[in-house]
C-alpha cells in the first residue's frame, strides 16, 4: 500500500533494484526519496521492500529482458506513473549479469544472452527513461572497471560495459540540456561468488574492496552535480593504475 508522498522528496526509478547493489542503493535512497524498483522476476516476499515503504512511498515494476513486449511494458507503466503523479527526477540502471565465459566458448546464444542483458537491455530502459525524466533529472548507468582493463575470462561481459560506456556521452548530448547523463564505473564491491576477495583487494592501490556505500555517495554526488554530465565516474581503488 502506498503512502502520500511528502512534496519536497525526489522521485527516483532503480532498474535492477532488487538484489545487492540494487538493493543497497534502494534502502540508502528511500531515506530522502520515493523510489519505483523494477525486477525482471515477481516482488512477491520481498519483506524489505515493505519495510522501505514505512518511510517512502515505493513503487515496483517487473520488467524483464526476456519479454517480447518489454518496450511497450515499460512504456505503459511509465505512462501510468506520470498518470499517478510520479514526476521522476533520477534513474539509476543498474541490472546487468556478470557471466564467466573464456575464449573458446563463446557460441552466438551465448553472446546474445550477455549482450542482451548488459548492454540491449540498459540501452532499452534509457531510451524508455531518459526523454520521460523532469528538467534538470539526472540519468545514471551502472558500468565496470572492466572499460579500462577487459575482464578476459569475462570478455563478452567487458565488450556490453565498453558498449554501455559509449552510451554515456552519446545520450548526454540527445538529452541535453533537460537530462544530465552520468555513468559509473565501479571496481570490486560485492565480489561474485568463488572470488578470492583478498587478492581482489591487494590488485587495489588501497588494499581493500569497495563497498556498497562507495556507489550510494557517488550517485547522489552526480544528482547534486548541476554541471556534471556525459562522464564516466571510476570508483576502483586505484585499481586501473596496478600492473596487471
Amino acid at each position: 500500500m502506498e503512502r502520500i508522498s511528502r512534496k519536497d522528496r525526489a522521485c527516483w526509478v532503480l532498474v535492477g533494484g532488487r538484489r545487492r547493489l540494487g538493493r543497497a542503493l534502494a534502502e540508502d535512497l528511500a531515506r530522502d526519496h520515493d523510489l519505483v524498483l523494477t525486477s525482471s522476476e515477481p516482488w512477491d516476499g520481498e519483506t524489505w521492500v515493505d519495510d522501505l515503504s514505512e518511510t517512502a512511498r515505493i513503487r515496483t515494476l517487473q520488467w524483464d529482458a526476456e519479454n517480447p513486449e518489454l518496450v511497450s511494458r515499460m512504456m505503459a507503466d511509465l505512462d501510468r506513473l506520470a498518470s499517478d503523479g510520479w514526476a521522476i527526477s533520477g534513474a539509476v540502471i543498474l541490472a546487468g549479469t556478470f557471466p564467466k565465459s573464456p575464449l573458446g566458448t563463446w557460441t552466438p546464444e551465448l553472446l546474445e544472452a550477455t549482450w542482451r542483458m548488459n548492454l540491449s537491455f540498459p540501452f532499452l530502459c534509457a531510451q524508455a527513461l531518459g526523454p520521460r525524466l523532469v528538467t534538470d533529472a539526472c540519468l545514471q548507468l551502472l558500468l565496470d572497471t572492466s572499460i579500462h582493463h577487459p575482464w578476459l575470462e569475462r570478455l563478452p561481459y567487458s565488450a556490453a560495459k565498453a558498449g554501455l560506456a559509449a552510451l554515456v556521452p552519446g545520450l548526454a548530448q540527445l538529452l541535453a540540456p533537460k537530462v544530465r547523463v552520468v555513468g559509473h564505473a565501479l571496481g570490486a564491491v560485492l565480489p561474485a561468488e568463488g572470488s578470492d576477495a583478498g587478492f581482489l583487494a591487494q590488485r587495489t592501490l588501497l588494499k581493500r574492496l569497495g563497498d556498497p556505500a562507495d556507489l550510494c555517495r557517488a550517485v547522489r554526488f552526480a544528482a547534486d552535480s548541476p554541471f556534471l554530465t556525459g562522464d564516466i565516474l571510476t570508483q576502483d581503488g586505484g585499481r586501473r593504475w596496478v600492473d596487471r
